[in-house]
């Protein structure tokens, strides 16, 4: 029973519950911006490079050859670089999203920072004020006293 309370406890801690909140966003943002990249952004794309669909574009190292009597069927053998392409545009996209949350929460985080600190900093003390000029004269009658003496 140990283990299990032990488990659970580690289970609920808050930065494990976050990690799990945010992998679950992430999942759902990374659909999203296939999307975005599939249905948005390349079908324009290919429109302007004359309606290529990059998910099409391969190099054909080898052609495939169907069964015959005689022989097996082969697969062929493609370097698909225009589904590479997409991901690498998916990739940016995701990159500078969450380049640009970092640096708002960054930017948040010092916001916050400082005023903190600000609320925590104690007013300088004022500065003790000048003497009066009864004050002074005092000071001069004591001081000519102590030299009589």
């Amino acid at each position: 029973m140990g283990l299990l309370q032990e488990f659970k406890t580690f289970a609920l801690k808050g930065n494990v519950v976050d990690m799990a909140v945010g992998v679950i966003i992430g999942g759902a943002f990374g659909k999203i911006v296939t999307s975005l990249v599939n249905d948005v952004i390349m079908p324009p794309i290919g429109y302007l490079t004359g309606g290529v669909d990059f998910k099409d574009l391969k190099w054909v190292i080898q052609e495939a050859v169907e069964a015959t009597d005689t022989t097996a069927a082969i697969a062929e053998v493609s370097l698909k670089y225009g589904a590479f392409v997409q991901q690498i545009i998916d990739f940016l996209i995701i990159a500078i999203s969450v380049f640009a949350m970092i640096k708002l929460i960054n930017k948040l985080s010092t916001l916050r920072k400082k005023e903190e600190e600000e609320a925590a900093a104690e007013p300088a003390p004022a500065p003790e004020p000048e003497p009066t000029k009864e004050e002074v004269l005092l000071a001069e009658i004591r001081d000519l006293l102590k030299e009589k003496k």
